[in-house]
Protein backbone atom coordinates (compact mmCIF):
# COMPACT_ATOMS: atom_id res chain seq x y z
CA UNK A 1 0.00 0.00 0.00
CA UNK A 2 0.91 3.46 -0.40
CA UNK A 3 1.73 6.05 1.65
CA UNK A 4 1.20 9.17 -1.33
CA UNK A 5 2.94 11.53 1.60
CA UNK A 6 1.56 13.46 4.07
CA UNK A 7 -2.39 13.11 1.78
CA UNK A 8 -4.95 11.41 3.48
CA UNK A 9 -7.15 8.52 2.43
CA UNK A 10 -10.28 11.22 1.47
CA UNK A 11 -8.02 13.64 0.14
CA UNK A 12 -6.78 11.58 -2.39
CA UNK A 13 -9.86 9.64 -3.25
CA UNK A 14 -11.45 13.37 -3.71
CA UNK A 15 -8.75 14.50 -5.68
CA UNK A 16 -8.96 10.97 -7.84
CA UNK A 17 -12.43 11.40 -8.50
CA UNK A 18 -12.24 14.94 -9.74
CA UNK A 19 -9.36 14.05 -12.09
CA UNK A 20 -11.08 10.34 -13.20
CA UNK A 21 -14.60 10.31 -12.53
CA UNK A 22 -15.84 11.74 -15.44
CA UNK A 23 -13.82 9.44 -17.96
CA UNK A 24 -14.48 6.42 -16.10
CA UNK A 25 -18.09 6.95 -16.26
CA UNK A 26 -17.57 7.25 -20.10
CA UNK A 27 -15.71 4.32 -20.43
CA UNK A 28 -18.25 2.18 -18.78
CA UNK A 29 -20.99 3.54 -20.68
CA UNK A 30 -19.00 2.50 -23.50
CA UNK A 31 -19.36 -1.27 -22.40
CA UNK A 32 -22.52 -1.04 -20.62
CA UNK A 33 -24.25 0.87 -23.64
CA UNK A 34 -25.78 4.39 -23.38
CA UNK A 35 -29.13 3.18 -22.04
CA UNK A 36 -27.16 2.46 -18.72
CA UNK A 37 -25.91 5.87 -18.08
CA UNK A 38 -27.21 6.04 -14.63
CA UNK A 39 -25.87 2.51 -13.65
CA UNK A 40 -22.74 3.50 -15.15
CA UNK A 41 -22.43 6.86 -12.59
CA UNK A 42 -23.97 4.85 -9.91
CA UNK A 43 -20.92 2.57 -9.99
CA UNK A 44 -18.76 4.74 -10.31
CA UNK A 45 -19.88 6.88 -6.91
CA UNK A 46 -20.17 3.69 -4.65
CA UNK A 47 -16.56 3.07 -5.93
CA UNK A 48 -15.78 6.18 -4.68
CA UNK A 49 -17.64 5.43 -1.34
CA UNK A 50 -16.22 1.89 -0.59
CA UNK A 51 -12.85 4.31 -1.04
CA UNK A 52 -13.82 6.52 1.77
CA UNK A 53 -14.96 3.59 3.67
CA UNK A 54 -11.77 1.37 3.40
CA UNK A 55 -8.88 3.18 2.34
CA UNK A 56 -8.26 4.73 5.96
CA UNK A 57 -7.79 1.38 7.14
CA UNK A 58 -6.55 -0.86 4.82
CA UNK A 59 -4.25 2.28 3.43
CA UNK A 60 -4.30 3.59 0.27
CA UNK A 61 -3.60 1.02 -2.53
CA UNK A 62 -0.20 1.95 -4.87
CA UNK A 63 -2.03 2.37 -7.88
CA UNK A 64 -5.77 4.47 -6.58
CA UNK A 65 -6.89 4.85 -10.28
CA UNK A 66 -7.05 1.31 -11.44
CA UNK A 67 -8.41 0.33 -7.88
CA UNK A 68 -11.41 2.36 -8.01
CA UNK A 69 -11.91 1.53 -12.05
CA UNK A 70 -11.98 -1.79 -10.92
CA UNK A 71 -13.94 -1.67 -8.26
CA UNK A 72 -16.48 0.62 -10.64
CA UNK A 73 -16.20 -2.45 -12.99
CA UNK A 74 -17.15 -4.92 -9.86
CA UNK A 75 -19.86 -2.96 -8.75
CA UNK A 76 -21.57 -2.40 -12.10
CA UNK A 77 -21.14 -6.22 -12.68
CA UNK A 78 -22.62 -7.03 -9.85
CA UNK A 79 -26.06 -5.34 -10.59
CA UNK A 80 -26.22 -7.01 -14.12
CA UNK A 81 -26.14 -10.08 -12.12
CA UNK A 82 -28.85 -9.04 -9.87
CA UNK A 83 -31.28 -8.12 -13.60
CA UNK A 84 -33.45 -10.71 -13.62
CA UNK A 85 -32.36 -10.15 -17.71
CA UNK A 86 -28.94 -10.98 -16.79
CA UNK A 87 -29.07 -13.79 -14.50
CA UNK A 88 -29.93 -16.16 -17.29
CA UNK A 89 -26.69 -14.83 -18.73
CA UNK A 90 -23.88 -15.25 -16.47
CA UNK A 91 -21.31 -16.94 -19.46
CA UNK A 92 -21.68 -13.42 -20.78
CA UNK A 93 -20.98 -11.72 -17.65
CA UNK A 94 -18.40 -13.60 -17.30
CA UNK A 95 -16.55 -13.29 -20.74
CA UNK A 96 -17.49 -9.45 -20.65
CA UNK A 97 -15.73 -9.11 -17.14
CA UNK A 98 -12.66 -10.56 -18.77
CA UNK A 99 -12.98 -8.62 -21.77
CA UNK A 100 -12.98 -5.44 -20.12
CA UNK A 101 -9.65 -6.98 -18.46
CA UNK A 102 -7.71 -7.46 -21.41
CA UNK A 103 -9.60 -4.64 -23.71
CA UNK A 104 -7.32 -3.28 -25.91
CA UNK A 105 -8.84 -1.58 -29.50
CA UNK A 106 -6.84 -0.38 -32.25
CA UNK A 107 -6.79 2.92 -33.40
CA UNK A 108 -6.99 3.75 -37.06
CA UNK A 109 -7.93 6.89 -39.33
CA UNK A 110 -11.70 6.39 -38.91
CA UNK A 111 -12.28 5.92 -35.15
CA UNK A 112 -11.69 7.89 -32.37
CA UNK A 113 -9.94 5.59 -29.57
CA UNK A 114 -10.59 7.63 -26.40
CA UNK A 115 -13.56 6.77 -24.41
CA UNK A 116 -14.19 9.95 -23.53
CA UNK A 117 -14.58 11.39 -26.75
CA UNK A 118 -16.31 8.88 -28.04
CA UNK A 119 -19.34 9.05 -25.14
CA UNK A 120 -19.10 12.68 -26.02
CA UNK A 121 -20.17 12.32 -29.77
CA UNK A 122 -23.14 9.79 -27.98
CA UNK A 123 -24.24 12.93 -26.30
CA UNK A 124 -24.70 14.66 -29.51
CA UNK A 125 -26.87 12.04 -31.10
CA UNK A 126 -29.13 14.52 -33.10
CA UNK A 127 -32.51 13.03 -31.52
CA UNK A 128 -32.04 14.72 -28.70
CA UNK A 129 -32.66 19.05 -28.23
CA UNK A 130 -29.71 21.31 -28.73
CA UNK A 131 -29.77 22.18 -24.58
CA UNK A 132 -29.96 18.40 -23.46
CA UNK A 133 -27.15 17.59 -25.18
CA UNK A 134 -25.02 19.68 -23.88
CA UNK A 135 -26.12 18.93 -20.25
CA UNK A 136 -25.67 15.53 -21.07
CA UNK A 137 -22.18 15.83 -22.04
CA UNK A 138 -20.76 18.52 -19.64
CA UNK A 139 -22.49 16.66 -16.76
CA UNK A 140 -22.10 12.20 -17.33
CA UNK A 141 -18.36 12.80 -19.50
CA UNK A 142 -17.17 16.01 -18.38
CA UNK A 143 -18.08 15.54 -14.79
CA UNK A 144 -19.48 19.02 -13.59
CA UNK A 145 -22.67 19.54 -11.28
CA UNK A 146 -25.68 20.62 -11.80
CA UNK A 147 -25.18 24.06 -10.12
CA UNK A 148 -21.76 24.56 -12.14
CA UNK A 149 -23.35 23.79 -15.48
CA UNK A 150 -26.33 26.23 -14.89
CA UNK A 151 -23.77 28.85 -14.20
CA UNK A 152 -22.46 28.63 -17.55
CA UNK A 153 -25.84 28.61 -18.99
CA UNK A 154 -27.03 31.58 -17.00
CA UNK A 155 -29.86 29.31 -15.36
CA UNK A 156 -30.78 27.40 -12.20
CA UNK A 157 -29.50 24.25 -11.33
CA UNK A 158 -33.10 22.98 -11.28
CA UNK A 159 -33.37 24.00 -14.85
CA UNK A 160 -30.80 21.72 -15.35
CA UNK A 161 -31.46 18.65 -13.54
CA UNK A 162 -34.80 18.89 -15.35
CA UNK A 163 -32.66 18.71 -18.67
CA UNK A 164 -31.13 15.66 -17.15
CA UNK A 165 -33.63 13.76 -16.27
CA UNK A 166 -35.76 14.11 -19.92
CA UNK A 167 -31.96 13.62 -21.66
CA UNK A 168 -31.56 10.05 -19.63
CA UNK A 169 -35.64 9.08 -20.15
CA UNK A 170 -35.57 9.61 -23.91
CA UNK A 171 -32.19 7.72 -24.44
CA UNK A 172 -33.17 4.68 -22.26
CA UNK A 173 -36.75 5.23 -24.58
CA UNK A 174 -34.84 5.33 -27.64
CA UNK A 175 -31.83 2.95 -26.75
CA UNK A 176 -29.38 5.11 -28.42
CA UNK A 177 -26.01 2.94 -29.25
CA UNK A 178 -23.22 3.47 -28.42
CA UNK A 179 -21.50 4.56 -31.37
CA UNK A 180 -19.32 7.19 -33.02
CA UNK A 181 -20.82 8.65 -35.84
CA UNK A 182 -19.98 8.19 -39.63
CA UNK A 183 -17.05 10.78 -40.78
CA UNK A 184 -19.88 12.11 -42.74
CA UNK A 185 -21.51 12.59 -39.41
CA UNK A 186 -18.87 14.10 -37.94
CA UNK A 187 -19.90 17.79 -39.08
CA UNK A 188 -23.10 18.05 -37.01
CA UNK A 189 -22.00 16.72 -33.91
CA UNK A 190 -18.69 18.19 -33.80
CA UNK A 191 -19.96 21.56 -33.13
CA UNK A 192 -21.82 20.42 -29.80
CA UNK A 193 -18.71 18.89 -28.57
CA UNK A 194 -16.56 21.72 -29.36
CA UNK A 195 -19.21 24.02 -27.11
CA UNK A 196 -18.89 21.37 -24.50
CA UNK A 197 -15.35 21.06 -24.24
CA UNK A 198 -14.82 25.05 -24.33
CA UNK A 199 -17.14 25.39 -21.37
CA UNK A 200 -15.53 22.79 -19.80
CA UNK A 201 -12.40 24.36 -20.23
CA UNK A 202 -14.32 28.04 -18.93
CA UNK A 203 -15.23 26.17 -15.29
CA UNK A 204 -11.32 25.01 -14.99
CA UNK A 205 -10.25 28.42 -16.04
CA UNK A 206 -12.52 29.89 -13.69
CA UNK A 207 -14.81 27.89 -11.04
CA UNK A 208 -18.24 29.02 -10.14
CA UNK A 209 -18.23 27.78 -7.09
CA UNK A 210 -15.82 26.00 -4.36
CA UNK A 211 -12.90 27.12 -2.66
CA UNK A 212 -10.41 27.25 -5.61
CA UNK A 213 -10.56 29.61 -8.67
CA UNK A 214 -8.85 27.59 -10.72
CA UNK A 215 -9.40 23.57 -11.16
CA UNK A 216 -6.26 22.66 -13.68
CA UNK A 217 -7.35 19.14 -14.37
CA UNK A 218 -10.39 20.58 -15.88
CA UNK A 219 -8.42 22.84 -18.20
CA UNK A 220 -5.73 20.11 -18.86
CA UNK A 221 -8.72 17.42 -19.72
CA UNK A 222 -10.33 19.77 -22.01
CA UNK A 223 -6.87 20.72 -23.76
CA UNK A 224 -6.27 16.81 -23.63
CA UNK A 225 -9.36 16.30 -25.67
CA UNK A 226 -9.09 19.05 -28.04
CA UNK A 227 -5.44 18.00 -29.05
CA UNK A 228 -6.92 14.67 -30.02
CA UNK A 229 -10.05 15.92 -32.03
CA UNK A 230 -7.00 18.23 -33.72
CA UNK A 231 -5.31 15.49 -34.29
CA UNK A 232 -7.66 13.69 -36.09
CA UNK A 233 -7.96 13.76 -39.64
CA UNK A 234 -12.19 13.73 -39.30
CA UNK A 235 -12.53 16.15 -36.97
CA UNK A 236 -9.34 18.60 -37.47
CA UNK A 237 -11.69 21.21 -38.73
CA UNK A 238 -10.44 25.14 -38.15
CA UNK A 239 -12.81 25.18 -35.50
CA UNK A 240 -11.37 23.00 -33.66
CA UNK A 241 -7.65 24.04 -34.09
CA UNK A 242 -9.15 27.99 -33.03
CA UNK A 243 -10.67 26.17 -29.91
CA UNK A 244 -7.03 24.17 -29.11
CA UNK A 245 -5.63 28.18 -29.43
CA UNK A 246 -7.71 29.61 -27.19
CA UNK A 247 -7.34 26.88 -24.67
CA UNK A 248 -3.56 27.04 -24.68
CA UNK A 249 -3.24 30.61 -24.50
CA UNK A 250 -5.38 30.93 -21.57
CA UNK A 251 -4.13 28.23 -20.03
CA UNK A 252 -0.61 30.04 -20.08
CA UNK A 253 -2.09 32.27 -17.82
CA UNK A 254 -3.11 29.92 -15.41
CA UNK A 255 0.30 29.96 -12.70
CA UNK A 256 -0.06 33.54 -12.10
CA UNK A 257 -3.40 34.11 -11.85
CA UNK A 258 -2.96 32.94 -7.86
CA UNK A 259 -0.56 34.05 -5.51
CA UNK A 260 0.96 31.72 -3.33
CA UNK A 261 -1.89 32.77 -0.39
CA UNK A 262 -4.84 31.94 -2.94
CA UNK A 263 -5.72 35.67 -3.56
CA UNK A 264 -6.43 36.35 -7.10
CA UNK A 265 -4.45 38.53 -9.08
CA UNK A 266 -5.59 40.91 -11.81
CA UNK A 267 -4.09 40.74 -15.35
CA UNK A 268 -2.76 43.90 -15.36
CA UNK A 269 -0.27 42.60 -12.26
CA UNK A 270 0.26 39.27 -13.41
CA UNK A 271 4.22 38.27 -13.45
CA UNK A 272 4.35 37.90 -16.99
CA UNK A 273 7.50 35.77 -16.24
CA UNK A 274 5.38 33.04 -15.09
CA UNK A 275 3.05 32.56 -17.84
CA UNK A 276 3.85 29.13 -19.94
CA UNK A 277 5.97 30.24 -22.92
CA UNK A 278 5.74 26.54 -24.38
CA UNK A 279 1.65 27.01 -24.05
CA UNK A 280 2.09 30.35 -25.79
CA UNK A 281 3.52 28.89 -28.59
CA UNK A 282 1.77 25.63 -29.35
CA UNK A 283 -1.61 28.60 -29.48
CA UNK A 284 0.15 30.44 -31.57
CA UNK A 285 0.77 28.05 -34.26
CA UNK A 286 -2.69 26.46 -33.77
CA UNK A 287 -4.18 29.59 -34.53
CA UNK A 288 -1.97 30.35 -37.72
CA UNK A 289 -3.25 26.57 -38.62
CA UNK A 290 -6.52 27.58 -37.98
CA UNK A 291 -6.38 30.53 -39.69
CA UNK A 292 -5.71 29.06 -43.58
CA UNK A 293 -8.91 29.47 -44.82
CA UNK A 294 -12.02 31.38 -44.94
CA UNK A 295 -13.92 30.28 -42.18
CA UNK A 296 -14.27 32.89 -38.97
CA UNK A 297 -15.74 30.67 -35.57
CA UNK A 298 -15.98 32.91 -32.01
CA UNK A 299 -13.04 30.13 -30.94
CA UNK A 300 -10.72 32.45 -33.78
CA UNK A 301 -11.65 35.87 -32.25
CA UNK A 302 -11.20 34.84 -28.42
CA UNK A 303 -8.03 33.18 -29.18
CA UNK A 304 -7.00 36.38 -31.06
CA UNK A 305 -7.97 38.75 -27.85
CA UNK A 306 -6.00 35.98 -25.87
CA UNK A 307 -3.27 36.11 -28.31
CA UNK A 308 -3.08 39.99 -27.95
CA UNK A 309 -2.71 39.30 -24.30
CA UNK A 310 -0.13 37.06 -24.50
CA UNK A 311 2.44 38.67 -26.66
CA UNK A 312 1.86 42.09 -25.36
CA UNK A 313 5.37 42.66 -23.29
CA UNK A 314 3.58 44.44 -20.59
CA UNK A 315 0.05 45.76 -19.84
CA UNK A 316 1.07 49.03 -21.27
CA UNK A 317 2.00 47.77 -24.86
CA UNK A 318 -1.47 45.95 -24.88
CA UNK A 319 -3.53 46.83 -28.06
CA UNK A 320 -6.60 47.37 -26.88
CA UNK A 321 -7.70 48.70 -30.04
CA UNK A 322 -7.75 45.46 -31.83
CA UNK A 323 -8.87 43.61 -28.92
CA UNK A 324 -12.30 46.27 -29.63
CA UNK A 325 -11.84 45.11 -32.45
CA UNK A 326 -12.24 41.63 -31.65
CA UNK A 327 -14.71 41.92 -29.46
CA UNK A 328 -16.96 43.87 -32.14
CA UNK A 329 -16.52 41.16 -34.52
CA UNK A 330 -17.49 38.79 -31.99
CA UNK A 331 -20.64 40.67 -31.26
CA UNK A 332 -21.61 40.20 -34.00
CA UNK A 333 -21.02 36.21 -34.64
CA UNK A 334 -22.39 35.45 -30.96
CA UNK A 335 -24.49 38.41 -29.83
CA UNK A 336 -24.92 37.34 -26.32
CA UNK A 337 -25.13 39.44 -23.06
CA UNK A 338 -21.55 38.25 -21.83
CA UNK A 339 -19.62 39.21 -25.03
CA UNK A 340 -21.70 42.49 -25.08
CA UNK A 341 -20.51 42.80 -20.96
CA UNK A 342 -16.84 41.72 -21.64
CA UNK A 343 -16.88 44.07 -24.75
CA UNK A 344 -17.42 47.29 -21.68
CA UNK A 345 -13.92 46.54 -20.26
CA UNK A 346 -11.97 46.53 -23.53
CA UNK A 347 -13.98 49.84 -24.40
CA UNK A 348 -13.49 51.37 -21.08
CA UNK A 349 -10.12 51.08 -21.55
CA UNK A 350 -9.88 52.77 -24.68
CA UNK A 351 -12.19 55.46 -24.39
CA UNK A 352 -12.76 55.65 -20.22
CA UNK A 353 -14.75 53.93 -17.54
CA UNK A 354 -18.01 56.23 -18.39
CA UNK A 355 -17.93 54.71 -21.91
CA UNK A 356 -17.74 51.22 -20.44
CA UNK A 357 -20.36 51.97 -17.54
CA UNK A 358 -22.87 53.61 -20.68
CA UNK A 359 -22.10 50.11 -22.73
CA UNK A 360 -22.72 47.86 -20.08
CA UNK A 361 -25.55 49.23 -19.20
CA UNK A 362 -27.18 49.73 -22.02
CA UNK A 363 -27.04 45.94 -22.82
CA UNK A 364 -30.29 45.16 -24.06
CA UNK A 365 -30.94 42.18 -22.33
CA UNK A 366 -28.65 42.35 -19.19
CA UNK A 367 -31.51 41.30 -16.59
CA UNK A 368 -30.04 38.05 -17.56
CA UNK A 369 -26.25 39.62 -16.01
CA UNK A 370 -27.80 41.04 -12.87
CA UNK A 371 -27.90 38.18 -11.02
CA UNK A 372 -24.21 37.36 -11.92
CA UNK A 373 -21.40 38.68 -9.52
CA UNK A 374 -19.11 39.49 -12.60
CA UNK A 375 -21.61 42.10 -13.82
CA UNK A 376 -21.77 43.97 -10.75
CA UNK A 377 -17.85 43.76 -10.44
CA UNK A 378 -17.04 45.29 -13.88
CA UNK A 379 -20.06 48.05 -13.31
CA UNK A 380 -18.46 48.49 -9.63
CA UNK A 381 -14.84 49.43 -11.12
CA UNK A 382 -16.09 51.57 -13.48
CA UNK A 383 -18.31 53.74 -10.82
CA UNK A 384 -14.81 53.74 -8.28
CA UNK A 385 -12.52 55.07 -11.52
CA UNK A 386 -15.70 57.69 -12.08
CA UNK A 387 -15.25 58.81 -8.40
CA UNK A 388 -18.12 57.50 -6.67
CA UNK A 389 -16.85 55.41 -3.72
CA UNK A 390 -20.07 54.97 -2.20
CA UNK A 391 -22.01 53.45 -5.30
CA UNK A 392 -19.02 51.47 -6.45
CA UNK A 393 -18.64 50.14 -2.43
CA UNK A 394 -22.33 49.14 -2.46
CA UNK A 395 -22.07 47.64 -6.44
CA UNK A 396 -19.01 45.69 -5.30
CA UNK A 397 -20.74 44.52 -2.14
CA UNK A 398 -23.36 43.21 -4.26
CA UNK A 399 -20.97 41.81 -6.10
CA UNK A 400 -19.34 39.85 -3.28
CA UNK A 401 -22.81 38.26 -2.22
CA UNK A 402 -23.33 36.82 -5.38
CA UNK A 403 -20.03 35.10 -5.84
CA UNK A 404 -20.05 31.68 -4.93
CA UNK A 405 -16.20 30.85 -5.25
CA UNK A 406 -14.46 31.57 -2.22
CA UNK A 407 -11.36 33.56 -3.64
CA UNK A 408 -13.67 35.92 -5.45
CA UNK A 409 -16.11 36.72 -2.96
CA UNK A 410 -12.50 37.53 -0.73
CA UNK A 411 -11.49 39.91 -3.24
CA UNK A 412 -14.49 41.49 -3.92
CA UNK A 413 -15.35 42.02 -0.58
CA UNK A 414 -11.82 43.36 -0.02
CA UNK A 415 -12.64 46.11 -3.13
CA UNK A 416 -15.36 46.91 -1.16
CA UNK A 417 -13.34 47.71 1.82
CA UNK A 418 -11.20 49.68 -0.04
CA UNK A 419 -13.30 51.85 -2.67
CA UNK A 420 -14.05 54.14 0.33
CA UNK A 421 -10.66 53.81 1.82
Amino acid sequence: MSQHGERTPSLVADDLFRREGARLVASLAAHLGTHRLQLAEDAVQEALVRALQTWPYRGIPDNPAAWLTQAAKNLALDTLRREQTWQRKEAQITAEQERWLTRDEPADEHHLADDTLRMLFVCFHPQLSIEAQLALALRTVCGLSPAEIGAAFLTSEAAIAKRLVRARQLIRDLRLPFAVPDASELPQRLDGVLAALYLLFNEGYKASSGDRLIREELCHEAIRLTRLLAAHAATAQLATKALLALMCLNAARLRARVSPAGEIVRLHHQDRGQWDARLIHEGILALGAASTGEQISPYHLEAGIAACHCLAVDEASTDWTRILSLYDQLLLLKPTPVVAMNRSVALARLHGPRAGLEALESISDRHSLESQHLYHAIRASFIAKLGQPAEARAAYQRAADLAQCDAEREFLQSQAKSSVA
